[in-house]
């Protein structure tokens, strides 16, 4: 029974993409088994070349990085993890380690992450390890130090993808003079631990949505698809008001004009109480075993009621879904579908 779900799963995606006549919606079975990770906040996957697929992310502790490896997505919930790092006693990178993100760049092993002192775990920066080896869970990782940026005061959530020939890197920090917030920024890289000069805001936080708690826009995550530079990030406090909004930039503008950037108003993919999905947000993106189907994973809670700070509650899962996409070639996250559904449209050939 489960290939013969897997097989109208395909036949459905395959029809969203060649076009049918009508605009029914069909619902069909999650291919996920989720969640994928209990306690498992700021999830990022990479699919190496191979087709192993690397997981991290922010363990509650907030003391160390672990890498998970499975030859399918579902397999990261039973995956060993794999300590590879561990936080300082004192100084730097000795508190709060957050939102690792593992990348392979030219034959290397790249890891950035977010961290504080020991002795003060709010100087949040982000930093970056290396390793050469083929496989990140072997192998050792060298420190590669603080990734500097121009402003450089709390610093956090960094990405780096690649456009065209040139590498990029976008992460966080404050983007205002007038008010405690956080924003995008967005800079050539020189290096994969360095940045070029030229450093701007692309996105800071000026709807309702993204100042509920705190004014924040945070943990960019980028996928470049039909014809635009995609990219999403999460908004408010780290409760059930978390949220992912919407950037978006033609693939042929210059990405480091902030102009370029167009904004949704709204959030893309938010709480759903009837889901019991609270607070969906820090997402990454990969592709599915069959090379071609976008997946987003991302965290949420399963219940809104929170005891203290919402950073110390440590029910934030990891979780898979698949990502659709408009007839007008925009990603179209599902928001009134649970997880264990993947809504599929039929569109009009154009």
């Amino acid at each position: 029974m489960n290939a013969i779900r897997h097989l109208k799963f395909i036949l459905a995606v395959m029809l969203l993409f060649s076009g049918c006549a009508g605009n029914i919606q069909k619902t069909g079975k999650n291919q996920f088994n989720n969640p994928l990770a209990l306690q498992r906040a700021d999830p990022h996957v990479w699919k190496a070349a191979d087709g192993t697929y690397y997981f991290v992310a922010t363990v509650p502790e907030y003391d160390r990085i672990e890498i998970r490896k499975s030859k399918t997505i579902n397999g990261i919930k039973e995956a060993q993890p794999v300590v590879v790092w561990r936080k300082h006693d004192t100084g730097p990178m000795g508190n709060h380690i957050w939102a690792p993100e593992l990348h392979r760049i030219d034959g290397k092993w790249y890891i950035y992450f977010a961290a504080g002192a020991a002795e003060d775990k709010w100087a949040i920066r982000k930093y970056a390890l290396s390793n050469p080896s083929e496989d990140p869970t072997k192998g050792e990782w060298t420190e590669e130090g603080e990734i500097v940026s121009k402003r450089n005061e709390f610093t956090l959530d960094a990405t780096t993808f690649e456009h065209k020939g040139q590498r990029y890197m976008i992460w966080v920090d404050r983007a205002s003079d007038k008010e405690v917030n956080t924003g995008l920024y967005i800079a050539e890289m020189t290096s994969p631990t360095t940045l070029a000069d030229k450093q701007v805001v692309i996105s800071r936080p000026e709807y309702a949505w993204e100042r509920q708690g705190h004014n924040v826009n945070e943990a960019p995550a980028v996928l470049i698809r039909n014809g635009k530079v995609f990219v999403t990030f999460s908004a408010s406090a780290t409760d059930a008001n978390y949220a992912i909004g919407l950037l978006w930039a033609d693939e042929n503008a210059d990405l480091l004009d902030p102009a370029s950037w167009h904004k949704l108003p709204e959030p893309v993919f938010y709480t759903n109480e009837a889901l019991k999905r609270f607070g969906p947000g820090h997402n990454s993106f990969t592709v599915a075993e069959d090379g071609k189907t976008d997946v987003m994973i991302y965290h949420a809670r399963d219940y809104k009621e929170i005891e203290g700070e919402p950073l110390y509650d440590p029910n934030r899962h990891t979780r898979a879904r698949v990502l659709r996409w408009t007839k007008d070639g925009m990603p179209d996250f599902g928001q009134d579908l649970d997880d264990n559904e993947v809504g599929l449209k039929k569109t009009k050939k154009q």
